[in-house]
């Protein structure tokens, strides 16, 4: 079954789950912040996605703007990346969208449309 990572403040994770409910495609809903993926996961995550590190930040946060992370993030190594992600949930890019072989970040309808559909 797809797992989705969401925050439940967030239009964007909103927005994404409706489109799975009017798709009536199956999906359990993760809650970021308080059970966010471990390091071990965002590994896995990231392998499989095939996806720079970077898409995995949540660039318009606040913990990444307060913690200065796009000045910081091109000198930092990846085990270091994955440790800070793997510290917050709020700092992973939101919906996190985890199936069968694949993983996506953010909410672009046609890159969904595309692994679900």
């Amino acid at each position: 079954m797809l797992k989705v990572y969401c925050y439940s403040k967030c239009s964007t994770c909103k927005k994404a789950l409706k489109w799975l409910d009017e798709k009536k495609i199956e999906h359990e809903v993760i809650d970021i912040k308080a059970d966010h993926p471990d390091e071990d996961a965002l590994r896995k995550y990231y392998a499989i996605s095939g996806l720079p590190l970077k898409r995995f930040f949540n660039t318009s946060g606040m913990q990444y703007r307060e913690l200065e992370l796009s000045k910081r993030l091109p000198d930092m190594g990846e085990d270091e990346q994955f440790r800070l992600l793997a510290s917050d949930g709020m700092l992973v890019k939101r919906p996190l969208l985890v199936g069968d072989g694949f993983v996506l970040t953010g909410f672009k309808q046609s890159e969904w449309e595309e692994k679900l559909l």
